[in-house]
């Protein structure tokens, strides 16, 4: 729980404060968009890291790692001299957050394999805290302290989070490692093999929907909710927060509905026409009912923590869960990445938001490919069998 709470600190804690930051460090226009394209990519990179992570010390091991990290990333970003030093830390921080992201179900799935779907909704809401919180007190932190401390302050929260790992690796090294070398290890070439399972590529495909339409609303959300439907930047920036503070009850239910029924295509089916009719919506009528559109888009982030618990449902060992995750996560942050490149690009080409907004309702779409396959309780490692 300590550990799920710091894996969204670094991605919100700058972006409220950067115009504090620039009057100390200068950077561009160019330079924010890096720090903002910064999270999907490290994230992409992370979840082929971190398997190896896991090979070398262990899942235990690994999750040290990724707190390390993470703190190292809060302290460098805080003394950052310029944007070169401000843009290191953060690809220390992010890369830590990345193998967080990777290790998190595989260690839900070794200590609680008898509760996965209750941790699973359980961190994911705390993951959501962590995005709202920070957000919402970097601004009034650097008033009263600056804007160093408010990005500093973010590392007591991972060194709280890496004690007990500490603690409990050198009271049980001796079983922690034996466990890491049979559990823990999964080849480097299961990695590659995955694409030839059906029930892996289905839950990437679903997780690349998911994260691409989310890191797109990021981006973009607050600007068409302007141009579209005559919303004010300030009604824009609550309509975003919207869907952070509906995904929160979505993340609490979608892993228990999805462990107690064993069919889980009517729960992927209903976060996919979720994302369809909000888009759908702003496409057709934006100014009324706005609330509503954004509310179905909100709602479509069900589809994240179904793909988490699925992760841990559909493989039949850890080395595959830590392999599944890798992966999946892997591709699904790559493309994240590139889906707010895509929507401003088609912005400024077709001067409007009607051709991003059918990218974003045909990408939703996409998932409905993943529901044939998911519906049934297939495994990885069986589809690799066969």
């Amino acid at each position: 729980m300590l550990l799920s709470f710091t894996l969204r600190q670094a991605v919100a804690a700058i972006s409220p404060i950067l115009d504090v930051i620039r009057v100390d460090v200068p950077m561009s226009s160019i330079g924010i968009g890096l720090l903002g394209t910064l999270p999907p990519v490290l994230f992409a990179i992370s979840g082929l890291i971190a398997p190896r992570v896991a090979r070398g010390v262990g899942l235990d091991g690994g999750i040290v790692v990724a707190l390390v990290l993470m703190t190292a990333g809060h302290l460098i970003r805080a003394a950052a001299p310029g944007f070169g030093v401000l843009l290191a830390g953060s690809v220390v921080a992010f890369a830590g957050t990345g193998i967080g992201n990777v290790l998190l179900p595989p260690i839900v799935r070794r200590y609680f394999p008898d509760r996965v779907a209750l941790l699973i909704a359980v961190y994911t809401c705390i993951v959501g805290v962590s995005t709202a919180l920070p957000a919402a007190v970097a601004a009034p932190i650097a008033g009263l302290a600056g804007w160093r401390f408010s990005l500093g302050l973010w590392a007591a929260t991972s060194i709280v989070a890496l004690a007990p790992w500490i603690v409990m690796i050198v009271r049980d090294r001796r079983r922690a490692a034996a466990k890491a070398a049979v559990l823990t290890a999964p080849p480097a070439t299961l990695l590659t093999r995955l694409w030839r399972s059906r029930t892996a590529s289905s839950i990437t495909l679903l997780f690349s929907t998911s994260t691409i339409c989310t890191y797109a609303n990021f981006a973009w959300l607050p600007q068409i909710l302007r141009d579209v439907a005559g919303s004010t930047a300030a009604e824009g920036g609550a309509l975003l927060a919207v869907t952070g503070i509906v995904s929160v009850p979505c993340a609490l239910l979608a892993p228990l509905l999805v462990a107690r029924f064993r069919d889980v295509g009517w729960v992927i089916a209903a976060g996919t026409a979720s994302f369809v009719l909000g888009y759908a919506g702003l496409l057709l009528a934006p100014r009324s009912p706005t609330l509503l559109w954004v509310l179905l888009i909100g709602m479509g982030s069900i589809l994240f923590p179904v793909c988490l618990v699925l992760i841990d449902a559909r493989t039949r060992t850890a080395r595959g869960t830590v392999a599944l995750s890798g992966f999946a996560q892997g591709v699904a942050y790559g493309l994240g990445a590139i889906g707010p490149l895509a929507v401003g690009v088609l912005h400024d080409v077709s001067r409007g938001w009607t051709v991003p907004l059918l990218l974003l309702l045909l990408t939703a779409l996409a998932a409905v490919s993943s529901i044939p396959p998911l519906s049934r309780c297939a495994f990885v490692e069986d589809d690799l069998a066969r």
